[in-house]
């Protein structure tokens, strides 16, 4: 009953961050958006690590482009570029996991803010601002990713 009580309680606290979070960087600019740490963790489902791990960073990651008027699926699209082009070129890293976490989120968050330019200057529009908080965002990402 504890361990039942206990799972509970830890996706609570999951589902209640991945629906709140992004609705306090809305409000709060100062947070990190995290985009490469749940990219980080949908590129460690679709290695094969579990739904969830999947599900998760996607909702995760619509819900933190509908609340910041981004550009849908431009964050998993950023992902899934990282995936195919640079992921499967890091598996000589497989003695240093952390490596492979660092180099993953610092790829994912630059093709994502490279990504989020390109659109900008296509479409006209101005989705972020380029500033420190950029780099504020990912120097979080990559702290958090040696910790995972």
């Amino acid at each position: 009953m504890l361990k039942f009580i206990n799972r509970v309680i830890n996706w609570s606290i999951i589902i209640a961050f991945i629906l709140y979070y992004p609705t306090m960087i809305s409000i709060h600019v100062k947070l990190p958006l995290l985009i490469g740490i749940f990219g980080y963790l949908f590129i460690k489902g679709l290695e094969g690590n579990g739904a969830r791990y999947i599900f998760i960073p996607l909702i995760y990651l619509l819900n933190l482009e509908i609340n910041l008027s981004l550009p849908v699926m431009l964050s998993l699209f950023s992902v899934i570029v990282v995936y195919l082009t640079i992921y499967p070129k890091l598996v000589f890293l497989k003695r240093c996991p952390v490596c492979i976490a660092i180099i993953s989120v610092t790829f994912i968050d630059i093709f994502y803010f490279i990504f989020i330019l390109l659109y900008d200057f296509i479409f006209s529009v101005s989705s972020i601002g380029v500033n420190s908080l950029l780099l504020f965002s990912l120097v979080i990402d990559i702290i958090l990713a040696v910790f995972i």
